[in-house]
């Protein structure tokens, strides 16, 4: 153990130390005396100083590994062969590395250590805007774990994105020779897609925090997309377009309801037919099915006339399984089986728009750990999502209770 770690541990056992002197202290008001206050005072005081040191030699550490740096770079190719760098246009802001090596100090010494090249990259709330590298390996965390983001369409904006749409359909008729040809007006709705601000936290031991042999970018990346991937989500599935993005299955502005079951916690085949078929058929070209783990099991049960089971597993690995031959995809967030609730999604997730606004940034979470030998992160991000065509996605919902019918 060195003598960060060693400064560290001793820090821990003086903080439980002096917590569990208040709670040994403490009269039956909750109140300590004068000279047990000016005691735990010195055991806080003492935790104060242990901080103060660990930052010093942590300091230290970081000026040797400056100071143990070669002068020059050494000689890697043949001096004929050597590639010309001034052909190569130089990485800048959030691309160079300068500004990655900064970001990952900052986490590391959490955000006491923040070099001058930050400050091209600060948000308006004061966090600091994430590396590009770091910003496209989020992208890609957020996709495998979000099903919404592989299957809708993701489009980066700088401000209010407006997407037309025809209000009506092209109507064709027969003329006679030499009759007058007529047109119609067309008509355009505009779909709205705004920035909602979402927010994450994760807390990180301090240990961990100043383990320089600990990958602590790839730990916060990974972290940050699984809990910007789940809220996500829930929001583009459930969401009421409320300071957040209008989900799927929201009763306005989501998909059609095109099938309402018999039962309240059945499904039959002719209902699944049903929603298959109220799809239009340019729909059902990019089709799949979106629902619940729960509603799965009971479709996995149903059969057709001659016993065999309507539900197809999938062939190959990474393959979806299917029913009726469409793809079907699973979330959590999908409403499970009950009364009145939709259940099942099915159409073309294309039409599902995704606006990402700007660019995501960390930030240190102050407060929330402070003193208990964690540290938490902030990660923020702006993003909206809407279904620009309703028509494109069919809801099948299960009947309605007595009480609410």
């Amino acid at each position: 153990m060195n003598q960060i770690q060693e400064l560290m541990e001793k820090r821990k056992l003086a903080w439980e130390g002096a917590k569990a002197f208040v709670e040994a202290k403490k009269d039956k008001d909750g109140l300590m005396s004068d000279e047990d206050a000016k005691t735990y005072s010195e055991m806080e005081k003492k935790v104060a100083n242990f901080t103060k040191e660990i930052e010093r030699m942590q300091s230290m550490e970081n000026m040797e590994r400056e100071m143990a740096k070669p002068m020059s770079e050494p000689l890697t190719s043949q001096p004929m062969q050597a590639e010309n760098n001034n052909d190569k246009p130089k990485k800048t802001g959030r691309a160079s590395n300068e500004y990655k090596e900064g970001v990952l100090q900052a986490l590391r010494s959490n955000f006491r250590q923040v070099s001058n090249v930050l400050q091209e990259g600060v948000d308006a709330a004061g966090g600091y805007l994430v590396p590009d590298e770091y910003d496209k390996r989020l992208i890609d965390g957020l996709t495998s774990e979000n099903i919404m983001r592989s299957l809708g369409t993701t489009i980066t904006t700088s401000g209010e994105h407006k997407i037309n749409i025809a209000g009506n359909k092209p109507a064709a008729s027969w003329i006679e020779e030499g009759g007058e040809l007529s047109f119609g007006d067309a008509t355009f709705d505009q779909i709205l897609l705004d920035a909602h601000k979402l927010h994450v936290a994760i807390k990180i031991t301090d240990e961990l925090l100043y383990d320089n042999a600990f990958n602590l970018e790839s730990y916060i990346i990974d972290q940050f997309a699984k809990a910007l991937s789940n809220a996500e989500e829930d929001a583009f599935l459930n969401g009421d377009g409320v300071g957040k993005p209008l989900g799927i299955f929201a009763e306005t502005g989501g998909g059609q309801v095109a099938v309402t079951t018999n039962t309240q916690s059945s499904i039959t085949g002719d209902e699944l037919i049903n929603l298959v078929y109220a799809l239009k058929r340019p729909y059902r070209k990019n089709a799949k099915f979106i629902m619940n783990d729960q509603t799965i099991a009971l479709l996995r049960k149903l059969k057709d006339n001659n016993g065999a089971y309507l539900w197809q597993p999938a062939v190959q690995a990474g393959e979806p399984d299917r029913l009726y031959g469409y793809p079907v995809y699973t979330s959590e967030y999908v409403p499970a089986v009950a009364a009145g609730k939709p259940v099942i999604a099915f159409g073309d997730f294309s039409y599902y728009n995704i606006g990402d606004r700007g660019v995501r940034s960390f930030d240190q979470l102050r407060e929330l750990f402070a003193g208990n030998g964690m540290v938490g992160f902030l990660a923020k991000e702006r993003v909206d999502g809407k279904l620009v065509l309703p028509e494109a996605v069919q809801i099948l919902k299960m009947k309605a209770s007595a009480a609410a019918s």
